[in-house]
Parts: structure tokens; C-alpha cells; sequence
């Protein structure tokens, strides 16, 4: 990916979605095929992050989903408590 990361897009979308952006912290961890991104938010920003029936994160997902197609790698996020 061209100019921003994935670990600095997930970080950037979480950041837009809290009241509580200076708590966003995505830590990465790379895998033989697989990256996971690990999402931690404060504990009232958890509801935001995950959203109504977990279709902002599942949006989220998606969007790591297409990212990893072009670059031919699989990514998962994990929102941590």
C-alpha cells in the first residue's frame, strides 16, 4: 500500500469513530501469511469501534479484506478489551 499503512488506516478509522482518539493504540503482529492488527480503544469507545450488530468492525474488516487482496496477504483485526 502507497503512503499509509494498514496498521495507520485501522488506527485513523478508530481514531474517527471515538471520543477518545488519544487512547486508540493498533499494534501489529506479523504472521508467516497472516498480519493481525490488534485494536485497543478505551472501554467506552468499545461500542463505537465495534458498532451495531459489529457492522463497523465487520466494515473494518472489509476494507482489510480489499487491501490484502491487492497486496496478496491476509489481514485480521482484533478488538481487544
Amino acid at each position: 500500500m502507497t503512503g499509509i499503512g494498514e496498521r495507520e488506516l485501522v488506527e485513523e478509522i478508530a481514531k474517527a469513530l471515538v471520543d477518545l482518539p488519544d487512547e486508540v493504540v493498533v499494534r501489529e503482529v506479523q504472521g508467516e501469511q497472516t498480519t493481525v492488527l490488534e485494536l485497543r480503544v478505551a472501554p467506552s469507545d468499545l461500542g463505537k469501534v465495534i458498532g451495531k450488530q459489529g457492522r463497523t468492525a465487520r466494515s473494518v474488516r472489509t476494507l482489510l479484506g480489499a487491501v490484502g487482496t491487492k497486496l496478496n496477504r491476509r489481514f485480521t483485526l482484533e478488538i481487544l478489551e
